[in-house]
C-alpha cells in the first residue's frame, strides 16, 4: 500500500514538473498573414495579424487564422505528448 502511495506521489510530482515546463514553452506558427503563439499546455498567448486590415481579404485572413491556430495546437499537442512520455518510465505507468 505504501509503495503504491509513493508511486502516486512520484507521478504527481513528475506531472506537476511537466506542467510547469509546458507552461513555459512558447511555440509559434505562422504564414504570410498571421502568427499564433501558444504554450506547450495549449494556451494561446498571442495572435498577430501581419497585414493591414484595410487591404486584407477577409476570407483569406479567416482561413489563414484557422489553419495557423490548428497547426499551433497540433504542434503543442505533439510537444506535450513528448514531455508526457517521460511518465512511462515510472513504475506502474508503462
Amino acid at each position: 500500500m505504501l509503495d503504491k502511495m509513493k508511486q502516486l506521489m512520484e507521478m504527481k510530482s513528475k506531472m506537476d514538473e511537466i506542467k510547469k515546463e509546458l507552461d513555459s514553452i512558447i511555440l509559434d506558427s505562422e504564414d504570410n498573414l498571421v502568427r499564433v503563439s501558444i504554450t506547450g499546455s495549449q494556451e494561446i498567448k498571442a495572435v498577430t495579424i501581419k497585414v493591414e486590415l484595410s487591404t486584407a481579404d477577409k476570407t483569406k485572413l479567416e482561413a489563414s487564422l484557422t489553419e495557423t491556430v490548428n497547426r499551433a495546437v497540433r504542434e503543442s499537442q505533439k510537444t506535450a505528448a513528448q514531455k508526457m512520455s517521460a511518465l512511462s518510465g515510472l513504475p506502474g505507468m508503462g
